[in-house]
């Protein structure tokens, strides 16, 4: 079989499986009446792709099988640490404000208009963004040094989200700190290190792809990425609904918005 005829099944099977994700959690979610599950499926659609990717390549015989697996172990760590996160972090909680606000304005069958806007648009952004592994399963050769560093870059990111995740969490567990900012620890340099730690593992993910030249055609996949989470539904829509908090605006005064950076001093009027 081909590069390309294997790719072109691989395809196939990660559409597979990311419909099946996607249809299992819109089942489950009008069963619950809650479309912010859908959020849990996120990090597990991109799992099943990996792993589904690294096991078409080694039946297919394509691509390098240490690189296949390794972004395949990434990849899964990533995505099933950020469900379990999100569930846990939702259990026993209604609909998202978000998910509620924008649903509030469907015309017709809320359920279906969410199924059409909601579950096949992230199912099909899993899919674009997922494209660096797909591409490297079936043309990139042995690993070198720019996969080590790809290694190091994920690692990077995935400390800054899944450390931002856990101190947030403690400090929302406190009653003492309700309606109070999170300003501590890593949310003292960033006002997201979640969000800019998972862009962070998306560009270490194509690094450790990159290892052909086709790969480098899918540099929109980590780019798309990164503007979701800055200019899409992360950062943006996040520090609207927090900006009416008593203490925000000095909090925006003094911490970068996404980059970590050393934060910047108190004015005089504040």
């Amino acid at each position: 079989m081909t590069d390309l005829t294997a790719f072109l099944a691989n395809l196939a099977v990660t559409a597979v499986v990311v419909g099946a994700v996607m249809l299992t959690t819109f089942a489950v979610a009008v069963r619950v009446g809650r479309h912010a599950v859908v959020d849990v499926a996120w990090g597990l659609g991109f799992a099943g792709v990996a792993v589904s990717t690294a096991a078409v390549a080694t039946a297919t015989g394509t691509g390098d099988p240490l690189r296949n697996w390794l972004l395949a172990a990434l990849t899964s760590v990533w995505g099933v640490r950020l469900a379990v996160h999100i569930g846990l972090r939702g259990r026993g909680k209604g609909e998202d404000p978000r998910y509620a606000r924008f649903l509030s304005h469907a015309p017709g069958n809320r359920n279906l208009y969410a199924l059409r806007v909601v579950y096949l648009l992230q199912g099909s952004i899993l899919l674009l963004v997922s494209l660096p592994l797909q591409v490297a399963a079936h043309t990139a050769g042995p690993l070198g040094w720019v996969a080590f560093l790809g290694v190091v870059v994920w690692l990077t990111g995935f400390a800054f989200e899944s450390v931002g995740d856990a101190q947030l969490a403690r400090f929302k567990a406190d009653p003492a700190n309700r309606g109070r900012i999170m300003d501590r620890g890593l949310w003292a340099w960033t006002r997201h290190p979640n969000y800019f730690g998972d862009a962070v593992v998306w560009w270490g993910l194509f690094l450790v792809a990159a290892g052909s030249w086709w790969v480098l055609l899918t540099l929109p996949a980590p780019l798309l990425m990164t503007y979701l989470l800055t200019r899409g539904s992360g950062q943006r829509l996040l520090d609207e609904h927090m900006s009416g908090r008593p203490g925000w605006s000095e909090y925006v005064a003094r911490t970068s918005a996404f980059v970590p950076l050393p934060p910047r001093r108190a004015t005089a009027r504040e």
